[in-house]
């Protein structure tokens, strides 16, 4: 059941929104080389609990961590370790949960770790621009398979692809919450978009195959070719007139 966010509900959404956007902020002016995933999440937990937040990451299905930190070809939900510094040429993925006045505001964002190859480089623009091409056509009348459909054809154009094993949420009150959206599919097939509602588009870009592999944790998911992945995302409204994106920092 898709539920459909009333003026209020939507006023604290654009809230928990704004906070996890800054928790980003913070961490992108933090970023060094030699530091470890697990002061990164040091970082962020210490952020958003300073700003009256819960990390909902924080023991979610048993997840020990506040954020998750995907390291180059790790696609989504690697844990923070001690053991995985950063590096000169990496790509690192942040993705943060805030939960404000109980409800969740989700996104995340590949950074630069020092001098990145070009190649590397382009691979996390498109996925930026893959990102916002889902977001572009979303507006009440409009299909959760146009998201996909967008994302796809701007990935595979530029020899990408799109990982398939893992999806976009609705948000709210609630962390996971129906509809899925996926970042592939067809123009024109899925659910309808209506005013009020919230969901994450969150694609996952991959240098080489979509093959995903999950590791012996649980919870880190690799690239199966070893390839390196990008990823962006965001919180999103659908209003009458189109979108809000519900997780940028106002200040930035």
């Amino acid at each position: 059941m898709i539920h459909i966010k009333s003026s209020r509900e939507i006023e604290l959404m654009r809230e928990t929104g704004a906070l996890a956007a800054k928790t980003l902020t913070y961490i992108e002016g933090q970023l060094e080389i030699g530091m470890t995933t697990e002061d990164v999440d040091a970082l962020c937990h210490d952020f958003m609990v300073s700003h009256g937040a819960t990390p909902a990451t924080l023991n979610y299905n048993g997840f020990p961590k506040s954020c998750c930190t995907s390291l180059n070809h790790v696609i989504c939900h690697g844990i923070p370790s001690p053991k995985d510094k950063l590096k000169d040429g990496d790509i690192l993925n942040i993705d943060v949960t805030t939960i404000l006045n109980g409800f969740h505001g989700d996104t995340n964002k590949t950074f630069y770790i020092g001098d990145v190859a070009p190649e590397t480089k382009k691979l996390v623009e498109v996925t930026y621009d893959c990102m916002m091409a889902g977001i572009e056509v979303c507006r009440p009348g409009a299909q959760l398979g146009d998201i996909g459909a967008a994302i796809q054809e701007l990935a595979e154009s530029n020899g990408y692809s799109v990982v398939r094993d893992y999806c976009g949420h609705g948000i709210g009150r609630e962390f996971h919450e129906d509809p899925q959206v996926v970042h592939y599919g067809k123009k024109g097939t899925g659910v309808e978009m209506r005013e009020g509602m919230t969901f994450t588009i969150e694609p996952m870009i991959n240098m080489g195959k979509h093959h995903t592999k999950l590791l012996n944790d649980g919870w880190t998911v690799i690239t199966k070719d070893k390839k390196l992945s990008a990823q962006f995302e965001h919180t999103i409204l659908i209003t009458a007139e189109g979108f809000e994106i519900l997780t940028l920092d106002p200040d930035a």
